[in-house]
């Protein structure tokens, strides 16, 4: 969606709000397409002393499988992104700052960068996931499988002799 903010950066105090589903099913991560749903994208842009201030919130569902035992596990996220909208940047580069040369931003494509760059790198079931066991692939939230876990690494075995 393309947000005309000409009208805001004209008047002070003007204010301009939308929301709408954004479909982000195409979006592959690790393998996966873990949105399932669309996100519900909400924006408020205001004009304050001149300053274009944009707020994106959005609200969704997350699919996914847990990074240690590959249970499946959905979340749901709502986050807020605060941006500074300005017509032309001085320097060449500034992160403080999103440029709309043409009075206008692409909502989808801001708040799938903001939405991609905070999601979590790794998702887990719960806090002190057990895993699964390394010889057998037992999922250890289960219980215990009951594999012998003292094992040696074969690269260590040498070193075993130095201890007779």
């Amino acid at each position: 969606m393309l947000l005309d903010l000409k009208d805001i950066f004209v008047s002070d105090g003007e204010t301009k709000d939308v929301s709408y589903p954004l479909s982000m099913s195409d979006v592959e991560i690790g393998g996966e397409h873990p949105f399932n749903s669309p996100v519900e994208i909400r924006a408020h842009a205001q004009n304050k002393a001149g300053m274009v201030t944009l707020d994106i919130y959005a609200d969704f569902s997350y699919s996914t499988v847990c990074g240690r035992c590959l249970t499946p596990i959905e979340r749901r996220f709502e986050y807020h992104f605060p941006h500074k909208v300005i017509e032309n940047l001085e320097e060449d580069f500034n992160d403080d700052y999103i440029e709309a040369p043409d009075l206008t931003v692409d909502l989808d494509e801001l708040a799938s960068s903001d939405i991609l760059l905070e999601l979590p790198t790794k998702f887990l079931c719960k806090g002190d996931c057990q895993g699964l066991c390394q010889k057998c692939g037992h999922n250890l939230n289960l219980g215990d499988c009951g594999c012998d876990k003292t094992e040696i690494d074969p690269r260590l075995e040498a070193l075993k002799e130095l201890l007779k």
